[in-house]
């Protein structure tokens, strides 16, 4: 459902959004002297909500690197290179490689040596590439100035210069009354290369579930709906299923009316909620937001958190049980004596603290999850495991004629244990998984982490079969409906995983095994043979583009082939960082009919905006939009698109006739495979009419 919910979003938030012009970054500038001479100048990146840049260092056939320049002068001369802060780094699925990127601000440092004492100004300029979770928009190019005032000092002597506004101040506070900053916003679809630096990093690098990907909105329901999951599992445990018929008839005995009893037990539940928001409150202020994500990403803390996974799954298992100090409980029960608001809520603590050797291990698990996040993500998933903790004991409460329908207390509590277990150990091979592609040691590539995901969960479908047992469990002489079910769907989904071994996507797990590129074999067994194939009967100038459709690049080679056969042109504003791009190429263009009408009814050109290639110097032409020279492919497609539809984003398909003349209204990202088959058949007829 979750995929469902996030799908609609998408569709309706990208086609309200066809028809903008996007300009999600800006960059203010600071100075700060660091030594005799010495300058550290701070290019700060603001990142609109959701957006993100990309690292300086991006792996061959990536997206556009983030890179800088600056004017050469005698002046001054820089010192070393550009510096970048530590970002998140992911397992991107749209280029199958491991990619940094920065999100909300970057702050990238130059440290620089003054050589005069003459008024100067420094122009230096960014070239990036800003994407979000469904497209990116063409590289673009910003540019940014530190203006240095005449010092009458001698310059062994000069104290911080200072830095003259140039269009408006950011909301940064300054450091001291020397430092002043600038914003500038040119246009981001002007760009112009600039190389990239191998620039060493401040911190150590940063690993993120493909999660962190989302929106932070979107990442915390997400967390919440799972730790609201994990919660539901450790009621089904053997320390907290009988505390509900346990705790429920306490309240309703003991309290004078039943009103009084539900009162009780609502601020029950309400006590075991605020204790464990506590929790995650706790571990979100000792460490911090920015500190628990980096001990969540570090080399080192995902080793860490791969051994106390480990350890919880043992326990899950019943090597050996997680107990809190018994005069813990004995000093709690001692205050839940007391009675009224204060009694109930040692009585909910004396829960969590019995309940610790289940619970601990879930709770544990989802810090550790929440950690990758940060932020408030510890409060969330702590609320979101809680509440399923809590509601049974109210609603009991409320209608104790429920309790009759629970199910009694036997083996099969250990079972969900066991169960928890295995998915734990699981869990605990992706943080192992994290160190091994930071470190690219290759010792867990894709074919060996899902080799040890399938064996996991083969044991698990066995266990649940019955044909396993372990030593807390009791003998099996029948399985359940239930149990016969769940097993079931294991076993389906060790079958789904296998052809993962030989290159299948598999997309339900996508962003827990190791990228496609990161294994023995990065492009499956048997794709050179189907590509040659599709390298046949292609027209001159067209290459194979997805699902094996001709595809040219070239417009005026496309526009030409389409006049010699007598088809409608299809113009694909597309990029190789576009992910919605890519859905529509694997979910929609492969259906049979849409792809007949690809393949056989219209001429496919797809014009690549983040093109990397350079222009010929003969089409090398100045932008109507920033007045600078376009000197790459992308950029003129990128011209083409804002000047003629008046939008950058991607996807944008375009029917037109031979004299460039729109044969309907151009779509946008639209996974409604009947709609966009609708759309196509739309615009073939009126080509034909």
């Amino acid at each position: 459902m979750k995929k469902i919910f996030l799908f609609i979003a998408f569709f309706f938030a990208i086609s309200n959004l066809t028809a903008q012009i996007y300009d999600p970054v800006s960059f203010t500038t600071s100075v700060k002297e660091i030594g005799e001479n010495k300058y550290t100048l701070s290019i700060i990146a603001k990142i609109d909500k959701g957006w993100h840049v990309y690292s300086q260092n991006v792996p061959q056939g990536g997206p556009a690197p983030t890179s800088f320049t600056f004017k050469k002068s005698k002046n001054y001369k820089t010192i070393g290179s550009v510096a970048e802060p530590s970002g998140h780094e992911v397992d991107d699925p749209v280029f199958n490689m491991r990619i940094k990127y920065f999100a909300d601000k970057a702050v990238f440092t130059q440290n620089i040596e003054r050589k005069t004492n003459d008024a100067f100004t420094i122009d230096a300029a960014v070239f990036f590439m800003v994407c979000n979770d469904n497209s990116c928009l063409p590289p673009g190019e910003k540019e940014v100035k530190f203006t240095f005032k005449k010092s009458d000092k001698p310059i062994q002597n000069e104290e911080t210069a200072s830095v003259a506004t140039e269009e408006k101040n950011t909301d940064l506070p300054a450091k001291d009354e020397s430092i002043t900053k600038q914003d500038t916003t040119n246009n981001t679809t002007d760009s112009v290369n600039i190389a990239s630096k191998d620039t060493p990093e401040i911190s150590s690098n940063s690993t993120e579930t493909a999660s962190g990907k989302t929106a932070p909105e979107e990442s915390l329901w997400t967390l919440f709906f799972f730790s609201f999951l994990g919660g539901l599992a450790a009621l089904f445990t053997p320390c907290v299923f009988p505390m509900i018929p346990m705790t429920v008839s306490f309240f309703t005995k003991q309290s004078k009316t039943k009103a009084a009893g539900i009162r009780n037990a609502m601020m029950y539940g309400v006590f075991i909620i605020v204790i464990y928001v506590i929790l995650g409150s706790l571990v979100t202020a000792i460490f911090g937001a920015d500190a628990l994500n980096a001990l969540a990403t570090n080399v080192v803390f995902n080793i860490i958190f791969f051994l106390l996974l480990l350890v919880f799954a043992l326990s899950f298992l019943g090597a050996f049980e997680i107990v809190l100090p018994s005069s813990w409980l004995t000093k709690i029960d001692q205050k839940s004596e007391i009675g009224g608001a204060f009694g109930i809520f040692f009585m909910a603590l004396a829960l969590a603290v019995v309940s610790f050797s289940c619970t601990g291990p879930i709770v544990g698990t989802l810090l550790v999850q929440a950690a990758s996040q940060a932020g408030i993500a510890p409060i969330v998933g702590m609320l979101g495991f809680s509440l399923a903790i809590a509601l049974p004991f109210t609603l009991f409460a409320a209608f104790p004629g429920w309790m009759n329908s629970l199910p009694k207390s036997g083996g099969w509590l250990n079972s969900v244990k066991v169960v928890l277990g295995f998915l734990e150990l699981a869990l605990a091979f992706k943080f192992l998984s994290n160190a091994d592609l930071v470190l690219q040691l290759h010792l867990l590539e894709r074919e060996v982490f899902l080799s040890i995901w399938i064996a996991i969960f083969t044991v698990l479908a066995f266990y649940l079969f019955g044909k396993i047992q372990l030593s807390h469990d009791s003998p099996v002489t029948h399985i359940s409906v239930g149990r016969l079910s769940l097993g079931i769907i294991v076993l389906t989904f060790v079958v789904y995983m296998i052809p993962g071994l030989w290159g299948a996507p598999l997309q339900y797990i996508s962003g827990f095994p190791p990228a496609k590129q990161y294994s023995e074999s990065p492009n499956g067994f048997g794709n050179a043979v189907v590509q040659n194939t599709e390298k046949t009967s292609l027209p001159e100038g067209a290459e194979s583009g997805p699902n094996g459709i001709p595809t040219f690049h070239d417009y005026d080679q496309g526009l030409a082939y389409a006049k010699k056969v007598n088809k409608p042109v299809m113009i694909d504003f597309t990029g190789y960082a576009c992910v919605n791009c890519r859905k529509m190429e694997e979910r929609v263009w492969p259906d049979p009919k849409v792809l007949n009408v690809l393949n056989n009814d219209v001429v496919l050109i797809s014009l690549y905006v983040d093109d990397k290639r350079p222009l010929p110097k003969e089409e090398q032409v100045v932008s109507k939009i920033t007045g600078k020279v376009l000197k790459y492919t992308g950029q003129k497609w990128s011209e083409l698109q804002i000047l003629k539809y008046k939008t950058n984003a991607q996807p944008y398909y375009v029917l037109m006739d031979h004299n460039e003349k729109d044969l309907n209204k151009p779509s946008a990202y639209n996974p409604d495979i009947n709609r966009y088959y609708e759309w196509l058949q739309e615009g073939v007829r009126n080509f034909k009419k």
